[in-house]
């Protein structure tokens, strides 16, 4: 039996769920993989930055009762919580990737396997973070960035060897699914807006969903990890979905065509990429032409294989918090 001791960078609606998540699978963890754990350390802007040498009570934690004393940064935090694993589920800075980049750099200059559900650190310092985990042979995971626990990264890092991708497209943000549909039953924006927040899919400032960024961090950290291509935003076509209006989307839903929010990255011949994230018209009977309120799909074209779509069917915070699980699986054993 092994024992792992875990911290949360972050300690959001995510991850709550990774640790309610935990507490639900003990047995199962301890039973078939001879796991044990216990939370060492936990950090947010609200709660700073809380360790202990012993295990914290989770459900104290949980319930917003718990009183580990705080240390003054991640160094000191490190430190004193000593953590086998950091799970780091902060906020998404679209533009630089910090403060995310410097958790996870100086998490695994701890020496911990380091699991992350942020997209930017991959656009911007994925090489980095990769080199410097085989040097400290551990592990820098991150299958939850793009598709919740949807297989992305791993299908091809386990299961596709090999393979040439020519093309990737994909309806990848909920929210702008929801907004888009709400406003095909005649209802308004700001209306679809409240829907998407009132299903736990948006932020209470829905800018980076609606206006395509979430998307297009989700491409460039896809083409640098898979396509080995240093994809920027700035790089990338961008239109968020402000721009239609219901009559627009009740006759295009009508016609057969309804619009998504696609992203794509096609593969030029030299190598390089084209990328874009905009609404789109596709047909229902297109991979992704189905794809309907939180559900996400990706579709891959691949030299070997014409086509590979893999759908996660309404995916929630326990889908991604088990993105994250299953990272710290594959990385401790």
């Amino acid at each position: 039996m092994k024992l792992y001791r875990i911290c949360f960078l972050g300690f959001g609606n995510v991850g709550r769920a990774l640790a309610r998540l935990f507490v639900s699978k003990s047995a199962e963890l301890r039973e078939r993989y001879g796991i044990e754990w216990e939370v060492v350390g936990v950090a947010t802007r609200r709660m700073g930055w809380r360790a202990s040498e012993n295990a914290i009570d989770v459900t104290r934690l949980l319930n917003g009762n718990d009183e580990t004393a705080t240390v003054p940064g991640i160094d000191e935090w490190l430190a004193r919580a000593k953590p086998d694993v950091v799970f780091e589920t902060t906020s998404l800075n679209p533009e630089t990737g910090q403060p995310a980049i410097e958790y996870l750099r100086k998490s695994l200059q701890a020496g911990a396997h380091t699991i992350t559900a942020n997209k930017a650190p991959l656009v911007y310092a994925y090489d980095e973070l990769n080199e410097l985990a085989i040097a400290k042979d551990r592990r820098f995971m991150f299958e939850a960035t793009v598709l919740d626990s949807a297989p992305v990264f791993s299908l091809f890092r386990e299961t596709l060897p090999a393979v040439r991708v020519r093309g990737i497209s994909g309806a990848f943000n909920s929210t702008t699914n929801i907004i888009m549909e709400t406003m095909e039953a005649g209802r308004s924006f700001d209306e679809g807006v409240k829907t998407a927040q009132e299903l736990g899919v948006a932020e209470t400032d829905p800018s980076h969903d609606v206006d395509g960024w979430d998307s297009i961090m989700k491409v460039c950290a896809m083409a640098r990890v898979i396509l080995r291509v240093p994809l920027l935003p700035s790089n990338v076509r961008r239109e968020g979905i402000r721009g239609l209006d219901p009559a627009t989307l009740q006759a295009a839903r009508a016609e057969g065509r309804p619009y998504k929010l696609l992203s794509r990255v096609i593969v030029n011949s030299d190598g390089s990429v084209t990328a874009s994230v905009r609404p789109e018209q596709v047909a229902t009977s297109d991979p992704l032409g189905g794809v309907r309120g939180t559900s996400l799909a990706i579709h891959f074209e691949l030299d070997v294989i014409p086509g590979l779509t893999i759908t996660s069917h309404r995916p929630n915070l326990q889908s991604t918090a088990y993105g994250l699980l299953a990272d710290f699986l594959n990385a401790v054993n």
